[in-house]
Order: C-alpha cells, then structure tokens, then sequence
C-alpha cells in the first residue's frame, strides 16, 4: 500500500526523533515535512502509529495518506493526541442505490444529503 506523511512537529529535536523514526521503517523524504513509501504492509503501518503515537505530544500533527484501502483513500490525522479517521470514497465506491430525491417545489431535484437551504434561497428559485 502507498503511505504518505505529512508533518508538522512541535519543535526542531522532534523534528529530528520522528525523521530517524520513519527512516527506520523505510520511509524516503520528498520534501520539508513530508515522507513516502509505496511499500507498507499493514500491520507495519499499525506499528508504525503506534510509535508515532508515543513519540509526540499534543503540539505534533500528522497526516496519513494511505491508498488503497478497500479501494479508497483514507485520511488519518493526530491533532492534540488524538486520532482522528477519513474514508473518501470514489464514484465506483458509492452504494448500489442512489440517494433518495425529493422535490421542492418548481425546482430541480435535491438529494437528501444536500447541504441545507434557506427558505428565502427556495423562494428565489422559484
């Protein structure tokens, strides 16, 4: 699997430690900040997260970009000590059923999942 990680440590000897720690697991620099690997099993990755979580504290953030994972791309970020998810899913990855639509009146179909819309937007659309 593609693994990359962006970083943004707390201070320049953390820097340091999380460097020689994601070259250990084979990580390549590309930028400031930012390491990848095209080739990361995932129980190495899990290890790998489990280091990274004891090596910072809540001033580090990172960013995991890992694909495919069921044929996605997931996020996962640290912010604050905290572990945080993101799926993105593609348009071949959408459920089998489309969305439910409804129909507000004199306009053009909305789907459920819409972002909400003011009752004075729907007058001047109609």
């Amino acid at each position: 699997m593609f693994v990359s990680i962006a970083m943004d440590p707390g201070s320049e000897g953390r820097a340091k430690e999380l460097a020689d720690l994601l070259g250990q697991y084979g990580f390549d620099k590309v930028q400031r900040g930012l390491w990848e690997s095209a080739f990361v099993s995932p129980e190495t990755l899990n290890r790998l997260k489990r280091d990274l979580d004891r090596a910072t504290d809540a001033f580090d953030r990172l960013r995991i970009f890992q694909f495919p994972v069921e044929g996605t791309l997931a996020l996962t970020t640290l912010r604050d000590k905290k572990w945080r998810r993101m799926v993105a899913r593609g348009a071949n990855t959408a459920p089998s059923e489309p969305a439910p639509v409804r129909q507000v009146r004199g306009s053009q179909p909305v789907r459920r999942n819409a972002a909400p819309v003011s009752r004075a937007a729907i007058r001047r659309r109609v």
